[in-house]
């Protein structure tokens, strides 16, 4: 799957676990094309590593953190994933501006090369 939004950074701690930050401004227009990007890696998150979610410390496989602002208002957006529903919520930019969508996940070794190999990342 090739990511038009999402543009992952990644660092590695000492045990191996890695760390994939993303950032995302996008004008209002392109809003939900990028909130759909974030439904599709989260779904694939959930669906490949299905009941192992949860901090790397306690035990899980994966994790993550979603966060959004109004970049014109310097506001925090409402935004969550919706797991049951498949689907990302979150309050919209004003209009005619731009909203960023912050995406960090965190994985063990399996999940990474997982990760890595379905969205092409290095």
């Amino acid at each position: 799957m090739a990511l038009d939004y999402l543009d992952f950074d990644y660092s590695e701690d000492e045990d191996g676990n890695g760390t994939w930050d993303a950032m995302a401004s996008v004008a209002d227009s392109r809003w939900a094309a990028l909130l759909e990007e974030v439904r599709q890696v989260l779904h694939w998150a959930s669906h490949n590593f299905r009941g192992r979610r949860a901090p790397l410390e306690d035990g899980g496989d994966w994790d993550y953190d979603l966060s959004a602002q109004d970049d014109d208002h310097g506001r925090a957006l409402r935004i969550r994933w919706d797991r049951a529903g498949d689907a990302v919520q979150a309050e919209a930019p004003q209009p005619g501006g731009y909203g960023t969508v912050t995406l960090t996940l965190t994985g063990n070794t399996a999940f990474g090369d997982a990760l890595r190999q379905a969205f092409g990342l290095e």
